[in-house]
């Protein structure tokens, strides 16, 4: 979809400064993307007590074996 949007100088500059875009095109794909993808991310505090583990759960064995 092609349009026409003003964008604020400074912060185009700062967005440059921390990607690998090399076009305002790519750059502007690259923030919708990670836009889309952080709002999709469960938030971890709504799982808060919804979570059961099982009894006799290791944790801290579990992570001696990822090693």
């Amino acid at each position: 979809m092609r349009t026409n949007i003003v964008l604020d100088d400074d912060l185009i500059r700062k967005a440059f400064s921390v990607s690998k875009a090399k076009t305002k095109k790519e750059l502007v794909h690259e923030a919708l993307r990670e836009l889309v993808n952080l709002r999709k991310r469960k938030d971890l505090t709504e799982l808060a007590g919804s979570i059961q583990f099982l009894k006799g759960y290791d944790h801290k064995k579990l992570r001696k074996t990822k090693r």
